[in-house]
């Protein structure tokens, strides 16, 4: 992909980006830019949790993630710590249509900017071990519990840049398969990535 000054964008200050279904979101988010603390990123994989008829969402078995989604609007980070090993990005998303609402968990960035802060924050030089999984993006952008709760969206929000629908980095390479590190619902076609791309973490990577 490439850089901010060749790629038009735009920030997503309405909130519309994430006043979707769960499913529809993870689709638009790919291809989109993440700031986060100087550093930057394009979304290469994200997947969907759905409150509807979704075992493996937290909404499911976690009341403080049920309250946590009827007290806080769309765009807004949720971040939890997973097996006590790896904080996890995700960001709330709800159609306000159909009321169905969720999360999108973000899998994996390929690295615009600020990669020598990630490097040191991962130990690790290679710009495809940087962000190629849900764990390492947010141990290189530095995101971690206090984050939880943060304003994706709005006036002065840190976080999404929108990229416009026409970005030819992103169309033609989109694919939807099962998601990765759950037990149940685990048919669900929920994760997209970009067809090929190197940063993308799990099964099928680069294919």
């Amino acid at each position: 992909m490439s850089g901010k000054s060749q790629q038009p964008t735009f920030r997503g200050d309405d909130g519309s980006l994430f006043a979707q279904a769960p499913v529809a979101a993870a689709r638009a988010l790919i291809g989109c830019l993440f700031e986060w603390d100087g550093c930057s990123g394009w979304i290469v994989e994200a997947e969907a949790y759905s409150e509807w008829n979704d075992e493996a969402c937290h909404t499911h078995v976690r009341p403080s993630a049920r309250r946590f989604v009827d007290e806080h609007p769309p765009g807004t980070a949720y971040v939890y710590f997973n097996y006590g090993v790896h904080w996890m990005t995700n960001v709330v998303v709800g159609d306000p249509v159909t009321g169905e609402r969720g999360f999108v968990l973000l899998r994996a960035l390929q690295p615009e900017s600020g990669l020598a802060a990630m490097r040191e924050r991962r130990g690790r030089q290679p710009a495809t071990d940087l962000c190629s999984g849900p764990g390492k993006l947010s141990q290189a952008l530095g995101i971690h519990g206090g984050v939880h709760g943060t304003v994706f969206s709005g006036t002065g929000c840190r976080g999404f840049l929108q990229v416009r629908p026409s970005n030819p980095a992103v169309a033609g390479l989109l694919v939807a398969g099962p998601r990765i590190g759950i037990s149940k619902a685990v048919d669900l076609p929920w994760r997209f990535y970009l067809k090929g791309n190197a940063h993308v973490s799990g099964p099928r990577k680069g294919r």
